[in-house]
């Protein structure tokens, strides 16, 4: 029996929820293009890469997270948090170098990540509880110590401005001159250095299993708050660096922006197939994921239609996703002969 292009590439079969995002994602993209032809062109695909390069860094992290067991909806502010201290720094010091501002942001997004896995792991508390409060402490003591002044493109460092507006390749159209931003292949990285840590190292073995489990991994000998240290220093570690991709694409540093589309990105991962109880999840699932939330957000112009329904779309596309997911999951556990205590 010959094995399928996907086996072959990713030496492994595709999920079931892979498969349905996949075929959601090309049936819509057949009705925009058929709707608006001016959709399907090179232009369209380079401005979604270019706007949804940060997202998919931090859908990176919340899979982890998620993977772990845990639910952080603090990624948003750290990566606010981050990225404004690392523009501040730049401007206090006089340095102008993108690579500087990199540092910083991941540097204060690690140890930012670091104070949330030491408060879940020795308060014993939900995550999503931890990390609510967590949300409101960092952006608040952000606006306390340094103030929430806006920075506009003039006043900005000239290397974020610079590296915001570099690209790749560039084409020209008569539409004019569009690129492939040079945060394509960062994300690249990212993607594959996530994949390598979650599925070829012990460490990434440790996440799969406290996320089964956590008593069960205790007790395998798992070393369960270096775990969760791995597991939101990475996370804010991304979160971080996509602070500084954020003002770096808007040319516009806003220490209110950005906070309050957490749900959004999680909900994105969740619908990629990562599951909320942990110990499930796929970088090709989180992906797919990304990609329906920014098809919905960037491609309703398209379709005459207002961003009010991008809402309605994803809200649909979520709720029919989680009810295939866990109308599997049941069928499965019945087949196998488990049922859930009561």
């Amino acid at each position: 029996m010959r094995s399928s292009p996907f086996r072959a590439i990713m030496n492994r079969r595709a999920t079931g929820m892979e498969k349905y995002l996949g075929a959601i994602i090309v049936a819509y993209v057949v009705i925009v293009a058929l709707k608006n032809p001016l959709f399907f062109s090179v232009e369209t695909l380079f401005d979604m890469i270019y706007s949804g390069s940060g997202v998919m860094l931090l859908a990176l992290g919340v899979l982890v997270v998620l993977v772990s067991g845990g639910i952080d909806v603090s990624f948003t502010a750290v990566a606010v948090v981050s990225g404004y201290i690392s523009v501040r720094t730049m401007l206090a010091l006089g340095v102008d170098d993108i690579l500087f501002a990199l540092i910083v942001a991941v540097v204060v997004g690690l140890l930012l990540g670091a104070f949330n896995a030491l408060l879940i792991h020795y308060l014993k508390l939900s995550t999503l509880i931890v990390t609510l409060g967590t949300m409101s402490v960092y952006h608040g003591l952000m606006a306390v110590l340094l103030g929430t002044t806006s920075y506009s493109v003039g006043q900005m460092p000239a290397s974020l401005v610079e590296f915001g507006s570099s690209y790749l390749v560039t084409i020209s159209t008569d539409s004019g001159v569009f690129g492939l931003t040079v945060f394509l292949p960062i994300v690249l990285a990212v993607a594959v250095l996530t994949w390598f840590l979650l599925y070829r190292t012990m460490l990434g073995r440790s996440v799969f299993a406290i996320g089964s489990s956590e008593e069960s991994a205790q007790r395998l000998g798992i070393n369960v708050l270096r775990t969760k240290l791995f597991v939101y220093c990475y996370t804010g570690a991304l979160a971080g660096m996509m602070g500084i991709l954020y003002f770096s694409e808007l040319k516009y540093v806003n220490p209110t922006s950005l906070i309050g589309d957490e749900l959004f990105i999680i909900a994105a991962v969740v619908i990629g197939g990562a599951k909320l109880t942990g110990g499930e999840g796929t970088i090709l699932g989180a992906f797919l994921g990304v990609v329906i939330f920014r098809l919905f957000g960037a491609t309703l112009v398209f379709l005459g239609l207002s961003s009010s329904w991008n809402g309605l779309f994803f809200g649909t596309v979520l709720l029919i996703s989680l009810g295939v997911m866990y109308r599997r999951q049941r069928l499965s556990d019945r087949k196998n002969l488990v049922f859930a205590a009561a």
